[in-house]
């Protein structure tokens, strides 16, 4: 993925909750210096003239959402356990070309070939998790679900090859078993996990680009011994409630905190649930937040005090 503000192709799912979610993460090396500039964003290209709307209407709309559609671009996400089972499964998949044939070559971005991502439809759980390939093209992860219900999965790459374009697919991924969906968490500008808490500032505009900056805090102190984590201090992920539209930014240039910051442009009005990854002592956290991009309160309020 790219480095600062990436609206891949990816899940467009900028979805406005999801309460904060957990992950284990190993150790990276040391802090890399973006590939590309900073405040770089990685959509889908427009399309002249698709739905009958010009050039002006679609750049007041904002940048294209990304993973809302499971072949894009030549590429196509194909699950191979397209059910599982709550609790700890295994989700095998593969991204395939326009032959039908299993992609074996991708760039590496952030220190990792591909990105996963499993997020609920009611946007209550998040996983941000690192497949691993088998020299046939099959990739394969451990999920830890809590409960049935309706989830979501994107793939995030680059294919290898000069000139290639960043892809972010999605597919539903059903979770067998009776379950019943949450409201979205409240608006808020605090996020407490294990201990942590973090402070949101800033706000998520449609169609312009906008800051945000996070800081982070353990028991009332400033953390500014952060570790790398995927070649940064920071990485943050949005989704948008309702059909989990995906925009991925990554941090501004800047130290091991306890500021983290990034600049995104919302694709439309609406609510969005962020989820940042923070690495200290050796284990990663997911701090998470809704917020709304203009209208509907585009302002946060009360914290929610919810830990995942």
């Amino acid at each position: 993925m790219n480095t600062g503000v990436k609206i891949t192709a990816f899940a467009a799912a900028l979805a406005a909750t999801f309460g904060a979610a957990y992950g284990l993460g190993t150790a990276a090396g040391p802090v890399e210096e973006p590939a590309k500039p900073a405040h770089t964003e990685h959509a889908a290209p427009a399309r002249e003239g698709e739905g009958g709307h010009s050039a002006h209407e679609e750049a007041a709309r904002g940048p294209a959402a990304g993973g809302l559609q499971v072949s894009e671009g030549g590429y196509t996400l194909a699950l191979q356990t397209p059910r599982i089972t709550a609790g700890r499964s295994v989700v095998a998949f593969s991204v395939k070309d326009g032959e039908g044939r299993k992609v074996t070559a991708y760039q590496t971005e952030h220190g990792k070939e591909l990105h996963f991502i499993v997020a609920s439809r009611d946007l209550t759980v998040y996983r941000h998790l690192h497949p691993v390939r088998a020299a046939d093209g099959t990739w394969s992860t451990p999920v830890d679900l809590p409960a049935a219900g309706a989830y979501k999965a994107f793939a995030d790459f680059t294919p290898a090859g000069e000139g290639a374009r960043n892809v972010t697919l999605g597919v539903d991924l059903p979770v067998a078993g009776t379950y019943a969906p949450r409201p979205l968490p409240a608006a808020t500008t605090t996020a407490r996990v294990d201990g942590y808490q973090v402070a949101l500032g800033g706000a998520l505009t449609p169609g312009r680009p906008g800051r945000l900056k996070l800081t982070i805090s353990k028991d009332g102190k400033p953390v500014t011994d952060l570790q790398p984590y995927l070649g940064a201090y920071g990485h943050l992920v949005a989704l948008r409630a309702g059909d989990l539209a995906y925009l991925h930014v990554h941090p501004d240039k800047g130290g091991p905190g306890p500021e983290v910051s990034f600049t995104a442009t919302a694709p439309s009005a609406g609510a969005y649930r962020l989820f940042l990854d923070f690495r200290h002592q050796g284990e990663v956290r997911t701090a998470a937040f809704t917020v709304h991009a203009g209208g509907h309160g585009a302002t946060p309020e009360a914290p929610d005090g919810h830990t995942h």
